[in-house]
């Protein structure tokens, strides 16, 4: 059996009258993230932890934002998609979301189970703030990062 590890990050602007989506779960929010799709960050971290581990390129390569197709695409979606590439599977998956608000302790426990069902292996989120510094930490955007592990043989 080989393993290989891949490393993920995305972040996103905030804006109003957007949708906070964050590992497929809806969150209550005065504004959401803006993007091409779905903006879902924490998602996004996965796929290009995934296709990073096994060579794959990344997410913009794969789906271009200047593409219409994907205008407004679930993440998801394109989660799938890329599980359908890999050359193995993914054994667990280890992500970090960054952002000084909503607080997601609420919501972790449900990220990680829609993770863990979608990719058939365990998920670990976590939660941290920028303490104020920076573009996250006024509350401009949310970033997140995930480390994968993917059985290739």
């Amino acid at each position: 059996m080989a393993a290989r590890v891949g490393i993920g990050y995305d972040s996103h602007r905030l804006a109003e009258g957007e949708t906070l989506i964050l590992g497929g779960v809806e969150i209550a929010h005065e504004a959401g993230l803006e993007g091409h799709s779905d903006a879902d960050v924490l998602t996004h971290a996965v796929i290009d932890a995934l296709l990073g581990s096994c060579g794959l390129g990344d997410i913009g390569t794969l789906f271009p934002p200047d593409e219409e197709q994907w205008r407004g695409a679930d993440s998801f979606d394109l989660l799938r998609i890329v599980l359908g590439r890999l050359p193995g599977r993914p054994v667990n998956v280890d992500a970090t979301i960054i952002c000084e608000r909503p607080k997601l302790a609420p919501h972790r426990a449900e990220m990680e189970a829609r993770l863990s069902q979608a990719l058939s292996a365990p998920v670990s989120v976590k939660a941290t703030t920028n303490e104020g510094m920076g573009a996250i930490g006024r509350g401009e955007g949310i970033a997140a990062m995930a480390v994968v592990a993917v059985e290739t043989g």
